[in-house]
């Protein structure tokens, strides 16, 4: 008789978590259809090519407004016109089959890729994002006898940020994954057209 009452309590619950989830369905229905609709611009971009396009081509160079345009696209069709005109927008001899910052752009991501992976890509790597966005540094200081090993970065000029610009990388693990620790810049650099 004990076996049978706790069995008799169990099919209860059981039938009380079935009913309880059927009419939360049917009530939910709706509600769900709408969070899902909200969601589509990022499952989609997720579920197709333009995620790496969003994700590690253009990571540090696309502004939030771009980013935000391309999402609200809907077809592929769309998408392929906005890459076309990202690059486009970009091309220091517009309207020619050559597209310089294109080129430059995607030598960098392969240099960090190639030569500052640490169980990342090096594109993801504090040094892989400023070697992208500012090039190749026109010095640098590597300090690796230390038991914090450290590199620093100089470059003369960078556009937007300044001159003399010094970027201090430190591994504190000592295993390869080098942070940025400061970021000391001069005076604004002028623009050069």
């Amino acid at each position: 008789m004990r076996v049978s009452g706790i069995h008799n309590r169990l099919l209860l619950v059981l039938l009380s978590l079935f009913l309880s989830s059927s009419f939360l369905s049917a009530q939910d229905q709706d509600q769900r259809r709408a969070a899902k609709r909200q969601e589509t611009p990022l499952r989609v971009v997720a579920s197709f090519p333009y995620h790496k396009w969003l994700d590690e081509d253009v990571r540090y160079i696309i502004t939030d407004q771009e980013r935000s345009d391309f999402l609200n696209l809907t077809t592929d069709d769309q998408r392929d016109k906005f890459v076309e005109a990202f690059w486009e927008s970009r091309n220091p001899t517009p309207g020619s089959q050559e597209n310089t910052f294109k080129e430059e752009h995607y030598r960098r991501i392969a240099y960090t890729n190639q030569h500052f992976a640490f169980r990342v890509p090096g594109y993801k790597t504090d040094r892989g994002h400023y070697y992208i966005v500012y090039g190749p540094p026109d010095s640098v200081e590597r300090n690796l006898r230390s038991s914090r090993p450290s590199e620093v970065w100089h470059y003369a000029n960078v556009y937007g940020v300044g001159k003399d610009v010094v970027l201090r990388f430190v591994d504190t693990c000592q295993c390869g994954d080098y942070r940025l620790t400061e970021n000391h810049s001069g005076t604004p650099v002028e623009d050069p057209h």
